[in-house]
């Protein structure tokens, strides 16, 4: 995957390095899943501990249909991270859609309590949490 790069110039540098996370982001978003995973699995390699590669690798396991691998890898971004807001989110609709409401609620308690970046897309994010947060509750989930 990486080795696409070298064509990119008619001498390239031995010293450039791929960057794996990207590539692995560019990857997802044409639903080449597969080979997104290995280059966030690359990244790993590399950093062991990068969050955000750990995160995308999560919404891509989520994608194929593995949702017991994202919310493995989920938690693991929250071992590191403890605020993750994409972990909080994305835990909260897999667990969601496994039937778990309580913990459904607290994952999104926690990502409207998180730091967030701004953006058009993040807003989304968090309307879509309230929400589906006070419709837990209005359907009878109490907060603990």
């Amino acid at each position: 995957m990486a080795w696409w790069r070298i064509w990119e110039s008619d001498r390239p540098s031995r010293e450039a390095k791929p960057d794996y996370y990207e590539e692995g982001v560019h990857l997802a978003r044409k639903e080449r899943f597969h080979d997104a995973l290995t280059s966030f699995r690359l990244a790993l390699k590399e950093r062991p501990d990068d969050v955000a590669s750990i995160e995308q690798m999560a919404v891509v396991y989520t994608r194929i249909g593995l949702p017991e691998e994202a919310m493995k890898t989920y938690r693991r971004a929250l071992e590191l991270r403890p605020d993750s807001a994409s972990a909080h989110y994305g835990l909260a609709f897999i667990t969601l859609t496994r039937g778990d409401r309580e913990e459904a609620a607290g994952h999104l308690e926690l990502f409207l309590e998180a730091d967030k970046p701004g953006g058009e897309e993040v807003e989304q994010r968090v309307e879509h949490a309230r929400s589906t947060l006070e419709r837990l509750r209005a359907e009878g989930f109490e907060e603990a």
